[in-house]
């Protein structure tokens, strides 16, 4: 395979021998692919940057043997096409080893066995958000296998990363993540995801119940949407694409997605990457988790499994959230003083670097001046090039649309989305924030008017009242708020 510009040679060594087999050729540089993903704005696949990763042998059937009968929690749902999400609060769940999953998957009968009451042909399986330092507690070395400092993150590994297992069928419903953007390596079987950009987020009807840190879901099944109740997702624009082995997708903050595993079994392995607007992200988490949790408790004390999603193992008591939002604050004004000095750090070395070349502009100057006549500066920024090729494939809009009717399964394959050596011809997402804010604020009043219509709901629920009060984007204002008063006193 040719060198592409900023291309690095590496050698890549055999599955746990360490031999140099010969040179392969990967298509970004650290430093290059840091670059990309800090920079764009719309997901993508890298393509030939995971080659040599000893984990894209992590099959099921070797990760059996690694961990050896060690219990895992499952997530159970059905394989149906209901209009109504299949929140982890509805699911049942298994704890098992791998070898009872694979003995499972095989679809036959089992009358026994911790998958006893599933029915394959009716239920699917996911051992979801299975992050390495509890699934691999004592084998810490392999964390080396995972090299996410390709991407131009120094150290990092698996240490940083959650494990994803499922059979045919299993899916987490549409959210969006909080915190950080994110890179998801495929390793075995296929995965499709339907992506939605972050100023569509008025049309996928967002809400914090069931609740879950960092994780903002959808009340709409985006493969098969009841249009009647949510008629705004007609606007949403689908970005599909279909991630096979050896590829690593790459989703941008706040990118809404739903995933569904589309082989009869998949492994997957991700990374959240941590950004800059994490910071304000955490106290807006922390003032969403003491609403939800003031007023579902007080709705009903004694039934927090309705609401609460089962990855949520921590105290929910008003005294432990409020020190939460406190930490969260102060976190933030720490980074805000660190940031600062490091800031004024730079200015000062700038400020030196200026004097010193300063004092050498008049020699130069003399030399350019007798012997540069033909020379020319330029004043203008060069334009940036597309940073997409083979090797980096845009997930672009979807040339499908919703179905128009109840019950309408939506079924595109994904492949059709992506161009010809990762050409595309929908637009690249890099809307300014102002010109975003406007546009979901344009999209909640055409919200309001179209609902105006229905007959009227002459009960508002706690759920209703939390959707309004945890709507992400009344907690990013509140969060600013809160954020002003407490700096008064800095």
């Amino acid at each position: 395979m040719a060198a592409t510009p900023g291309a690095t040679t590496e050698k890549a060594p055999a599955a746990g021998a360490g031999e140099v087999e010969g040179e392969h050729v990967k298509p970004f540089t650290p430093e290059k692919a840091k670059e990309i993903i800090m920079s764009l704005q719309q997901p993508a696949i890298f393509c030939n940057m995971a080659f040599d990763w000893p984990a894209q042998h992590w099959t099921v059937n070797h990760l059996s043997e690694v961990l050896r009968g060690k219990q895992i929690r499952f997530r159970m749902g059905m394989k149906r096409t209901d209009t109504v999400p299949q929140f982890e609060t509805t699911c049942g769940s298994v704890e098992a080893a791998l070898e009872d999953f694979l003995s499972w998957n095989c679809d036959q009968p089992t009358m026994s066995g911790p998958f006893r009451d599933y029915d394959h042909s009716k239920f699917w399986a996911y051992a979801d958000y299975k992050y390495f330092v509890s699934l691999f507690d004592d084998k810490a070395d392999i964390f080396q296998d995972v090299i996410w400092s390709d991407f131009g993150f120094p150290g990092r590994n698996g240490r940083e990363s959650t494990l994803w297992i499922g059979s045919m069928g299993a899916h987490t419903p549409c959210h969006l993540d909080s915190y950080g953007c994110n890179l998801v390596f495929q390793v075995q079987g296929r995965k499709r995801w339907h992506l939605f950009p972050p100023e569509d987020t008025p049309f996928l009807y967002p809400t914090r119940i069931p609740y879950e840190e960092s994780s903002v879901f959808s009340k709409i099944n985006v493969v098969n949407p009841d249009l009647k109740r949510f008629p705004q997702f007609c606007k949403a624009r689908r970005h599909m694409v279909t991630l096979n082995p050896g590829q690593v997708l790459f989703v941008p903050r706040h990118w809404w997605h739903y995933v569904e595993s589309i082989d009869p079994v998949t492994v997957s392995i991700n990374s959240w990457i941590e950004l800059e607007e994490d910071h304000q992200a955490r106290v807006e988490e922390a003032i969403t988790r003491m609403l939800v949790c003031a007023l579902k408790t007080a709705e009903d004390p004694h039934n927090t499994g309705a609401w609460l999603n089962p990855t949520e193992v921590g105290e929910t008591s008003h005294e432990v959230n409020c020190r939460y939002l406190n930490r969260a604050v102060s976190a933030l004004f720490d980074h805000y003083r660190t940031s600062k000095v490091v800031e004024i750090q730079a200015l000062r070395t700038s400020r030196e670097d200026v004097k010193k070349e300063g004092s050498d502009v008049h020699s130069r100057t003399e030399v350019e001046q007798t012997g540069g006549q033909d020379l020319v500066l330029g004043t203008g920024k060069q334009e940036a090039a597309s940073p997409f090729g083979p090797d980096l494939v845009p997930v672009i809009l979807s040339s499908e649309e919703v179905p128009s009717e109840r019950g309408g399964r939506f079924e595109g394959d994904g492949k059709d989305f992506v161009g010809k050596d990762g050409e595309h011809s929908g637009k690249l997402h890099c809307t300014k924030r102002q010109r975003m804010m406007s546009k979901s604020e344009d999209a909640i009043v055409e919200q309001i008017a179209s609902n105006s219509t229905a007959p009227s709901q002459t009960f508002i629920s706690t759920d209703d009242l939390l959707d309004c009060l945890v709507n992400p984007q009344v907690t990013r204002i509140v969060a600013q708020l809160l954020i002003q008063g407490r700096s008064l006193w800095f």
